[in-house]
């Protein structure tokens, strides 16, 4: 058994192959036709549940498959990884660039969410199960200092990283400057600026920029946003975590739309 996992892991660095675990993850990427899909592993339990009977899930019919027990799959995974019993090794998919992802369709409002080294991917797979329920259309990140699109942000994200994209750019403030050719408004979100969301025109295509965990937005960044807002809160709180922060003014954006 140590020998596999070591030949397997070291498959995965270099192949660019990475595990997805977590059953609504898992699923979504089995779904998902852009999804090259590797090797599942699934406890017995699950397996009935998941790929057997009438209602059985649709997968790529030359998936490997391997039951074992979830000691078993936690040999595969990292330490502290909550699989609930499926992990699926998977190959990245395929990349979409700024333009590709955020262009304007028409004259339907757009809507994006842009990271600036947001590095807990807890929070970034939160961010992108926000924007996949409030219908923004991508979220764009950093290369470096941002975390990879598997493992625990897939998990977090429960199944949005699939149809959500989740483009990552080399240079944020040039990311910015695009986004504004192509006719987006940007909104860095501030707790200390003046002007709350509401009190903002919001209207038009909106891309939502938001800082990193403690430290808000960097100082460039806050340069590259056309308005600095923030969200009212009570004097009782100093400041919201920025997925719930995400959360919220991706809501009050899809609010506007009404």
């Amino acid at each position: 058994m140590p020998k596999r996992q070591s030949r397997e892991r070291s498959i995965s660095r270099n192949s660019g192959s990475g595990w997805i675990f977590g059953r609504h993850a898992v699923v979504a990427a089995l779904s998902n036709p852009r999804r090259e899909c590797r090797k599942l592993l699934i406890t017995r339990t699950l397996k009935q549940d998941l790929l057997e009977g009438a209602a059985a899930l649709r997968r790529p019919p030359d998936l490997a498959i391997e039951i074992l027990s979830r000691d078993e799959i936690d040999g595969h995974l990292n330490r502290g990884d909550v699989h609930q019993g499926i992990a699926l090794q998977v190959e990245p998919l395929p990349s979409l660039d700024l333009e590709a992802a955020c262009t304007p369709q028409s004259d339907a409002r757009s809507v994006v969410a842009v990271l600036d080294r947001v590095t807990d991917p807890q929070n970034v797979g939160a961010i992108l199960r926000s924007a996949a329920a409030f219908g923004a259309r991508a979220v764009i990140t950093t290369e470096r200092h941002a975390p990879p699109p598997s493992g625990a942000l897939a998990k977090a994200a429960s199944g949005a990283l699939e149809f959500v994209p989740y483009v990552r750019v080399v240079n944020l403030s040039r990311a910015l400057e695009q986004l504004a050719r192509m006719g987006y408004w940007r909104l860095g979100l501030d707790g200390s600026a003046k002007e709350t969301m509401a009190e903002t025109d919001s209207t038009g295509h909106i891309a939502l920029v938001l800082g990193a965990e403690g430290k808000g937005l960097r100082q460039l960044t806050a340069k590259n946003c056309d308005f600095l807002v923030r969200l009212p809160m009570s004097h009782h709180v100093e400041s919201l975590n920025v997925s719930n922060a995400a959360a919220v003014a991706l809501y009050e954006l899809r609010r506007g739309l009404g």
